[in-house]
């Protein structure tokens, strides 16, 4: 625990909080004596004979005075052994100081050891002043330092004498050797910044030669430990997140530009597909570190909404992305499909509260303000540096070479990197694209590697959120073919699921999605994997359905591929439920979309269960998809409805307590189910007195599906 509080300190730059470092109350005079002297022996025993890389001089310093109160403390031991009452008041108030110190002192060291070399560089001024406050704390302790009550030998004495001499002499104390190598790192992100890459030689020189990272995993772990203190700050980290970011790119470029892609990396790739590998900490690990709740994310860019607004069909989107769809000429909901009554947005004061509260929770910047601009100013310091964004993209130059012409281990490594480099921001999705990755990822999907293949499609998958690369996967002369063949054989159980988002991501755009429900197979895989994929798998194919179903050309051809029976199914499943409803309501709309449904023996039974049971989007999807139904099918349909145990008291329920769409939906079924009565009731039948609503219907058969994730 200590531990954690002092490198926490180091990070904050404040000094640690005492409540770490409690002196032990019960010992005696003699076992505080013997406590002080393990602590010395075992800080200089590490220490003493260790090179550090940087803060030479300090920790040089900081071990030998440690040595000089071993010296005393050793004496002290020896010569006291047995003896309870010698030492005076000021004397033990002096040693618990030191207890304080040295432990203080030990992490310090442990820190220096341990941390990496860029960070340590980048911090070094910070590191510096610890040490030089350290060393001030320790002149203040022996400025009081009863030396006359200890009755120490005159050499030792002398020694504790010299030693309070220099602490008064102690000032702070940076090397100009490290200040040197420090700006020039920030000369490599200055010349990014401005559009230049660095010379190689200076960057070999500075990487191989001064810093001495001369491999791959050398240069991997440097990266692994600047992204955790970005995963880890508190806000107040030096240099900014920004900042570190653009250092995290240099050194991933180095990283390729100098090592290339040695035998440990491809064995690290072959040995164990399985185990994630590390890199890109705070983008790849962030289900660990940092989630996003998905309501959270923006639709659209499907990053963490700055502005959220609502549009006419109810739904939530960040105010610059929809600003942009409805710029570009976009006059339907993103999300559902439905045409939008008006250009007017809301704020959504409530979601961006919830926002503002889970930032605040996780160290994220957000300065909640009402217009989109200043909200996006107050996240300047979250968003990447034009060096980082410049570095990435000399980084997906190497990577693309590899995937063109390098070994089948090379283009492995390079189709994972472009994965994570693809993960986050527009801009790295574009030039990733624009450099030519996807026809050699597309050639990649084919691979019998099955590490190769999952990371090509989920970088595919990954490139298509953004918007002008669906055009370029989908003009790639067959890539969507090779997409769907991953989707029916993949090697692996993620590379079919990821293969299934991507058809998602893709059918985004409303002219493929009859490409691809045409594209041999397609349909049927996500069909079943809808029927026996995992939660997860399934998921991406009730999305993927879900999109295709808003098309009215592709309802006979889910209906021959078996997606109606798979949809129908997936109403008993709560993790795909309201997907599997809100596509069987679009479907249904056609009479034989209508018709296939209506032979489907659970499909009436499962909505119903639906309307009881389910979440209130779910209760929606169900009620609207009933509705559609019994529209579109007709007297028979609208009986079979009609007949269904408690189906009065559903629509009561749901006329008071449902949503605002899943009354209107009630309210409209219970409309359609008078109209039946009383046509029944001219032929003298009886009906069971639905009540009218007076409330007015809209066509909408909007639902909400998940959104798609970077992996």
């Amino acid at each position: 625990m200590a531990s954690a509080a002092i490198f926490s300190s180091v990070r904050r730059r404040r000094s640690p909080s005492l409540e770490a470092f409690l002196v032990p109350v019960d010992l005696t005079q003699v076992a505080l004596v013997q406590t002080l002297a393990a602590l010395s022996f075992d800080l200089v025993s590490c220490f003493s004979d260790h090179v550090f890389f940087f803060q030479r001089r300090n920790s040089r310093s900081l071990v030998r005075k440690v040595e000089i109160f071993l010296v005393v403390l050793a004496y002290l031991r020896d010569s006291r052994s047995g003896s309870s009452s010698n030492l005076s008041p000021t004397a033990v108030l002096c040693f618990k100081e030191l207890y304080l110190l040295l432990y203080r002192s030990k992490i310090l060291l442990d820190y220096c050891s341990q941390s990496s070399k860029l960070w340590l560089l980048l911090q070094s001024h910070s590191i510096a002043g610890h040490f030089h406050d350290l060393n001030q704390e320790i002149s203040t302790l022996l400025d009081v330092f009863p030396i006359k009550d200890l009755n120490l030998s005159d050499d030792i004495k002398e020694q504790v004498e010299l030693l309070q001499k220099q602490g008064r002499q102690c000032k702070l104390y940076v090397d100009k050797n490290d200040e040197v190598l420090r700006l020039k790192f920030f000369s490599f992100l200055d010349e990014f910044e401005n559009g230049r890459i660095p010379n190689h030689v200076e960057l070999k020189l500075f990487f191989v030669e001064r810093l001495g990272i001369k491999d791959v995993e050398s240069c991997r772990s440097e990266i692994e430990f600047l992204e955790e203190q970005i995963v880890n700050h508190e806000g107040d980290i030096e240099p900014a997140a920004s900042v570190l970011n653009g250092f995290i790119a240099i050194t991933r470029y180095c990283q390729f530009l100098l090592f290339g892609f040695e035998e440990d990396e491809l064995r690290l790739c072959f040995k164990n597909p399985k185990k994630p590998w590390k890199g890109l900490i705070s983008q790849e690990m962030a289900h660990t570190f940092l989630t996003i709740p998905k309501d959270f994310c923006c639709p659209i860019s499907l990053d963490l909404m700055k502005d959220p607004v609502i549009v006419s069909t109810g739904q939530t989107y960040d105010r610059s992305s929809i600003a942009r769809w409805m710029e570009e000429g976009h006059c339907t909901c993103p999300k559902t499909g439905q045409m939008l009554d008006d250009t007017r947005i809301v704020p959504n004061r409530a979601l961006r509260n919830l926002i503002m509260q889970w930032c605040i929770a996780h160290g994220v910047p957000y300065d909640p303000t009402e217009t989109g601009d200043a909200s996006a100013e107050s996240f300047a310091a979250a968003l990447p540096i034009k060096a980082a964004i410049e570095a990435n993209r000399a980084t997906a130059v190497l990577l693309i070479q590899q995937l063109a012409n390098g070994s089948q281990g090379a283009q492995t490594v390079a189709a994972r990197e472009i994965r994570l480099l693809a993960k986050t921001g527009k801009e790295n999705r574009a030039f990733i694209a624009e450099a030519g990755a996807i026809p050699h990822l597309r050639k990649l999907l084919s691979s019998s590697n099955p590490v190769a293949q999952e990371n090509a499609v989920t970088a595919m998958l990954n490139l298509s959120i953004y918007a002008k690369n669906k055009s370029r996967i989908m003009d790639e002369d067959g890539c969507l073919g090779s997409i769907v063949e991953v989707l029916r054989l993949g090697i692996t159980v993620e590379a079919r699921q990821n293969a299934a988002a991507t058809l998602f991501s893709l059918s985004a755009v409303h002219e493929y999605k009859k490409r691809i429900a045409d594209q041999g197979g397609a349909v049927e895989a996500l069909a079943e994997l809808l029927r026996v994929g995992t939660p997860r798998g399934k998921k991406d194919a009730v999305t993927a359905l879900f999109n295709l179903a808003t098309h009215a050309d592709n309802c006979s051809r889910m209906i021959e591929a078996g997606a109606v029976t798979a949809l129908v199914g997936a109403l008993g499943n709560e993790g795909v439920a309201e997907e599997a409803a809100g596509a069987l309501a679009l479907i249904v709309r056609q009479p034989i979309g209508a018709e296939a449904v209506g032979k489907e023996e659970t499909a009436v039974s499962g909505l119903i269960a639906m309307m009881r049971c389910g979440t209130p989007r779910g209760k929606e999807n169900a009620v609207a998809a009933l509705l559609e139904f019994c529209r579109t099918g007709g007297a028979a349909a609208t009986r079979r409805v009609l007949k269904a145990p408690a189906m009065a008291s559903l629509l009561q329920t749901l006329l008071f307590t449902g949503t605002k769409r899943a009354r209107r939906k009630a309210a409209s079924l219970a409309r359609v189910f008078q109209k039946c009565e009383n046509a029944t009731s001219r032929f003298g039948g009886s009906g069971v007195g639905y009540p009218f609503a007076s409330n007015s219907t809209t066509n909408d058969v909007s639902v909400v599906p998940m959104s798609i994730s970077v992996l």
